[in-house]
């Protein structure tokens, strides 16, 4: 795969693609953190340091042909700035590879569904990204690249911590295993507070779309294991399926009270968002963000059948600011960006 298939409406599988209990469960996401022994940290090492672990990455990808053909290699510095942004909003890299972008690189694979970072906040992040709920398939995945690169690369690893990673909070596992929930059930019943409470009661955490430091918009949240010491990986990710399926209940009832108690109320409510999204002529990615999970909510309940069920999934990053500057091939000022915004979704939603 080459850069120009960002242009040519290419887009990852986890956003044109339901998956299981896709109606709420948007993406499953494994992220394995790894590091080379005898090598300081990303942000500790100078240029020549860096470069060695790119240097080692690649012999590996040059070793095994066969398991990184359908991988590209791209040094981030090659990859142009909207495109860059892109990659963030489809959640294919992290803020944070951009940010550290010297002798940082990325391997993508072409199903897009595995990518691997290169000297971000650890010399590796691998991860697994699927639509639906299969946070057991992402491991899997993961673990298969994980190993093979452990056979021929020398990771940091201390027998009572385990693998050693830049942030502590890393360090045992190296995994954080993460789902991507829409939840307009519990926001509209007003349970949403008390149920992200219970769940970090029980070791894990509630960030927004893009992780750590991110908000939330549009009913997504993302629920990720906190606690990566003294668990194996297995646990951790059946811990927070289990859980998962407890809020992916908790939603449905809270759908069925509003389809019982209130359907015309519903009802108007998805139409009425229906209805700006086809004919608004100016719309801020806030604005656009809500309308689209209330459609999808409409959707999801069989009020709506003239949408398609991935719409909303599809055009929270079509719609993104990147995206809308990728395509116009220019920089938009935010009239620009929100009148671009509007024709775009208006398009998809004709």
């Amino acid at each position: 795969m080459d850069l120009e298939q960002f242009t040519c409406g290419r887009r990852s599988k986890w956003l044109t693609e339901s998956g299981p209990d896709g109606e709420i469960v948007l993406s499953s996401r494994v992220r394995l953190a790894r590091n080379l022994r005898d090598l300081p940290f990303p942000f500790l090492a100078n240029d020549s340091q860096t470069e060695e672990v790119l240097r080692q990455v690649g012999d590996v990808c040059r070793k095994h042909p066969e398991s990184f053909a359908a991988f590209s290699f791209m040094p981030l510095k090659e990859i142009p700035a909207p495109l860059r942004q892109v990659l963030v909003e489809e959640r294919l890299i992290s803020p944070l590879l951009i940010r550290e972008a010297r002798n940082s690189a990325l391997l993508l694979h072409t199903a897009d569904d595995i990518s691997i970072m290169v000297n971000e906040e650890d010399h590796l992040r691998l991860q697994c990204l699927l639509p639906g709920l299969q946070l057991e398939k992402a491991l899997q995945e993961a673990g298969k690249y994980d190993d093979l690169l452990e056979q021929e690369l020398d990771f940091a690893f201390h027998e009572e911590w385990g693998y050693l990673t830049a942030c502590p909070t890393n360090v045992g596992t190296g995994l954080r295993a993460s789902v991507m929930v829409h939840l307009p059930g519990l926001v509209l019943t007003g349970q949403l507070g008390r149920v992200l409470s219970a769940v970090t009661q029980v070791g894990l955490t509630v960030r927004g779309l893009h992780g750590e430091g991110s908000e939330m918009g549009g009913n997504l949240v993302q629920i990720s294991n906190q606690v990566t010491l003294g668990q194996s990986e297995e646990e951790i990710v059946r811990n927070l399926h289990v859980v998962t399926r407890q809020i992916l209940e908790q939603e449905m009832q809270a759908r069925r009270l509003l389809l019982n108690e209130g359907e015309d109320f519903i009802a108007d409510r998805v139409n009425r968002a229906l209805g700006l999204l086809r004919h608004a002529r100016l719309l801020s990615a806030g604005e656009a963000f809500q309308h689209l999970s209330d459609v999808k909510l409409g959707v999801d309940l069989g009020l709506l059948d003239s949408v398609p069920p991935q719409v909303q999934k599809e055009l929270m990053v079509i719609q993104s600011p990147a995206c809308l500057q990728l395509a116009a091939g220019k920089e938009l000022t935010e009239l620009e960006c929100n009148r671009e915004r509007s024709r775009i979704i208006r398009q998809h939603l004709q």
